[in-house]
């Protein structure tokens, strides 16, 4: 048997010798990472969730637009796709689902009411794919792609005293300065969970919508999904790649900069309170260490009168707290995967301030955890790393042992 094997050995059978330091240090690790992952989770699934409210709901991972469209929205900056774009889209890999919009503004009328609104002119079943559109419908029907319907925001349709199967009027200007108005059947009521959407929104056919603006064939941009944000960069550079002027490809990120500043910085919060969670849980480890030498301190000095080398003591000891630390990073590990498991399949449902707050910033009101590995190995990594550092504590008290001193402890 070799020196290492002998040394892991008595290493192993130190720990047992006192189960309930032992014990003790391991809990100390284990709640360590338990909560630890825990936390990272709830804020990495916040962070996705209020991601995925903004690409899923509305705008996309990716869009491809005319370069002029984004600094200047009319609908004069739109463009009529060729051929090479969609199989441009449809031979990336990682894109799932697209979906066409064409997008303008018009006056909402009903008799004597008038409304500002944003028309969206969609592709029913590709948008449906994409946004999950129909399942905010509270009252009538989907749209029909063959069917001159629209869908409406239920509080504009509230203002405007309309309901099923009235008549709504669009009133605005369409491609270059023409006139745009017409009147549409109300095929749905819908709700969502953002309230300026509710006041504001009207969807109809694109097919439709092109015709009221005197734009065939034309768009404001083409909605592009990824399966998740990981495979986003992927994505934007094969498209790139292939999309040149006058079009241009847009991430969720430069569309929404203001949101990826505020994932950044409540990121940049949150590692301050990590820190401070970690300095915890590597003092409460540090504190069972400092224990378990000071009780051992005369079969230290023993053991070095007798014949062993402080070297061989040393990394006795070190071993020793290593096993300790990877028994409870382990244990953490194994213990946070079904408590996430859950979380994740079951989120919690917040309710008053909290959740009314959510509703006005267009987040559903609940409380998401992640699935990455990152949330798992990152905890594991940064307290076994931890403790590794803790471990140095032994090996010096090892070298530096007196053994006069040690023998009259």
């Amino acid at each position: 048997m070799s020196a290492m094997q002998t040394n892991f050995k008595l290493a192993w059978r130190n720990l047992w010798r006192n189960k309930k330091r032992t014990l003790i240090t391991l809990a100390s690790i284990f709640f360590g990472v338990l909560i630890a992952t825990v936390m990272s989770s709830m804020q990495e699934g916040s962070y996705t969730s209020m991601i995925q409210n903004i690409v899923k709901f509305y705008s996309g991972y990716i869009q491809i637009q005319h370069e002029d469209y984004w600094d200047n929205k009319t609908i004069n900056n739109t463009f009529e796709p060729v051929d090479s774009i969609f199989e441009t889209v449809e031979s990336n890999e990682l894109i799932t689902n697209y979906a066409p919009r064409l997008e303008s503004f018009a006056l909402a009328s009903s008799e004597a009411l008038t409304r500002g609104s944003a028309v969206i002119g969609i592709d029913p079943e590709k948008e449906n794919e994409i946004t999950g559109l129909g399942k905010w419908v509270v009252e009538g029907e989907y749209l029909r792609a063959d069917v001159d319907h629209v869908l409406v925001g239920s509080e504009l349709a509230k203002y405007l005293e309309l309901g099923v199967g009235d008549t709504l009027v669009l009133l605005s200007q369409g491609y270059h300065g023409v006139s745009a108005a017409g009147k549409y059947a109300i095929s749905g009521l819908l709700r969502f969970p953002n309230p300026e959407m509710n006041k504001q929104s009207v969807y109809i056919p694109i097919r439709t919508a092109q015709q009221l603006y005197g734009a065939p064939n034309r768009l404001t941009s083409l909605a592009l999904m990824v399966e998740d944000q990981y495979d986003l960069e992927k994505a934007i550079e094969g498209l790139r790649q292939k999309v040149g002027r006058p079009y241009v490809a847009m991430t969720w990120e430069e569309m929404h900069p203001e949101l990826l500043q505020m994932v950044e910085a409540d990121r940049a919060g949150a590692v301050v309170m990590k820190a401070i969670l970690y300095i915890l849980i590597g003092f409460g480890i540090f504190g069972t260490i400092l224990m378990m030498v000071a009780e051992r301190i005369r079969e230290m000095g023993v053991m070095v009168a007798v014949g062993m080398q402080k070297t061989t003591l040393a990394m006795l000891l070190f071993i020793e707290t290593i096993l300790i630390g990877f028994m409870g990073v382990l244990a953490g590990f194994a213990g946070s995967v079904p408590v996430i498991a859950y979380y994740f399949n079951n989120p919690i449902k917040l309710t008053g301030d909290a959740a009314a707050t959510m509703e006005e910033m267009g987040i559903e009101p609940y409380m998401y955890f992640s699935w990455m590995p990152s949330v798992f190995y990152n905890q594991v990594i940064t307290i076994f790393v931890i403790t590794a550092i803790i471990a140095l504590y032994p090996i010096i008290s090892a070298l530096r042992l007196k053994v006069h001193m040690a023998l009259h402890a």
